[in-house]
């Protein structure tokens, strides 16, 4: 057990699977990472199961698994946390979920993300929701892009609603994944749901900014997709369970929303956009910050999962090599030798699918006090072979802070 300062530099998506593309190999495999493979060489390595049966195969199931969280009895959905990352205060009878704006031809998903719509338009367009379809228990709220939030207000709202996750279903038809209640309770809900997917259409197809992006032959972000709703949940503390305090660095809502819940600062980075052209530099500046207050610093990296479910194989691996070159081996540098690293992926994106998978990822840690094992590289293949084993649920944070 470590008492250390500790380090983790999570790359959403990272993992992934053998491609005939790479001789066999995977992006991470092919990739130029010397920051991962010293922390590979000088630590020990394994797996950890992060996305488990009866679960969503989502990033906020992911990273609390990394988190060492009870998904039993912790797990809230994905909006109240994204609520929590924007500072929304939930009330008690208030039902949160994450809305894509999305791109819809003809009655089929064609893009999760709106054609990746930029934050200005987006706000329009989610104002323009609001006024249209918005109330006293409907209320839209803008992200980041085309990651946005819709509260609903009400004791007959309920998260007993099934809503698939829209970037597991690109070129499906969207009347084939609308949300359908779990048991009777949440049929109220789901039938808000369906009628608001079938509203905003038309408001968002007739919205300036969309007649405006389609004359420039670009996608327009003429849909909404409401998924994973829950209410404000009961995480534990960090302090409380660790004794520890922590930072969270994060471009992305869901992250800095379980990081406050977990009783963690979020530390804005100017410039972080969730994508390839984020604020590499100042990430790392604000990690070599954080670290001289904080017992634990929490980097997380979106551009590689982004990339990875528009299937880019050449920007997966510039992604993976720029989070190493940029980020993980100047903050190695400035923060030097005597504190915890810790790399690895919240979940698996293979270019091949486009999606996530519930195959462990590779882990590597780094602490200085312990004997180094036999592997040299941080890759899914090798890692398997480290004495850290096959670990699962709180193992990773029990073995860093116990």
């Amino acid at each position: 057990m470590s008492r250390r300062k500790t380090i983790i530099f999570l790359g959403d998506g990272m993992a992934d699977e053998p491609m005939v593309e790479l001789g066999g190999k995977t992006p991470l495999q092919v990739a130029y990472t010397p920051g991962m493979d010293r922390i590979a060489r000088e630590g020990r390595s394994g797996t950890l199961l992060t996305l488990p049966a009866g679960f969503p195969t989502s990033s906020e199931v992911a990273n609390m698994s990394v988190m060492g969280c009870d998904l039993p009895s912790e797990y809230c959905g994905r909006g109240a946390l994204e609520a929590a990352g924007r500072g929304i205060p939930l009330r008690p009878d208030d039902i949160a979920f994450r809305v894509n704006l999305t791109t819809v031809e003809e009655g089929i998903l064609r893009d999760f993300s709106g054609g990746r719509v930029s934050s200005p338009d987006a706000t329009l367009l989610i104002q323009a929701l609001n006024d249209h379809l918005g109330s006293s228990k409907i209320r839209f709220y803008t992200g980041l892009s085309y990651r946005n939030i819709l509260v609903c207000s009400g004791s007959e709202f309920t998260a007993q609603v099934k809503t698939d996750k829209p970037d597991d279903n690109h070129g499906q038809r969207v009347a084939e994944h609308l949300p359908c209640a779990l048991n009777l309770d949440g049929e109220a809900t789901a039938v808000v749901l369906r009628r608001l997917i079938a509203e905003a259409t038309e408001v968002l197809t007739n919205h300036p900014v969309n007649q405006r992006l389609k004359a420039e032959g670009r996608a327009m972000a003429n849909g909404i997709w409401p998924w994973s709703g829950g209410r404000a949940g009961a995480l534990k503390r960090l302090k409380d369970k660790y004794g520890i305090t922590g930072a969270v660095i994060s471009a992305v809502d869901v992250i800095t929303g379980l990081g406050r819940c977990l009783g963690m600062e979020v530390v804005p980075v100017p410039g972080a956009t969730g994508y390839i052209d984020t604020n590499y530099k100042g990430k790392a500046a604000a990690a070599v910050e954080a670290i001289k207050t904080h017992d634990l610093v929490y980097l997380h990296l979106e551009a590689i999962d982004e990339v990875s479910h528009e299937q880019n194989l050449a920007l997966k691996i510039k992604a993976i090599e720029d989070f190493d070159a940029q980020i993980i081996c100047p903050v190695m540098k400035a923060v030097g030798p005597d504190a915890n690293y810790v790399v690895l992926p919240d979940h698996p994106v293979p270019i091949r699918l486009g999606k996530h998978t519930r195959t462990p990822v590779p882990v590597s840690v780094r602490m200085p006090e312990i004997t180094p094992d036999n592997v040299m590289e941080f890759n899914e293949v090798d890692c398997p072979r480290g004495s850290l084993g096959a670990m699962q649920g709180d193992a990773l944070m029990r073995a860093l802070f116990g």
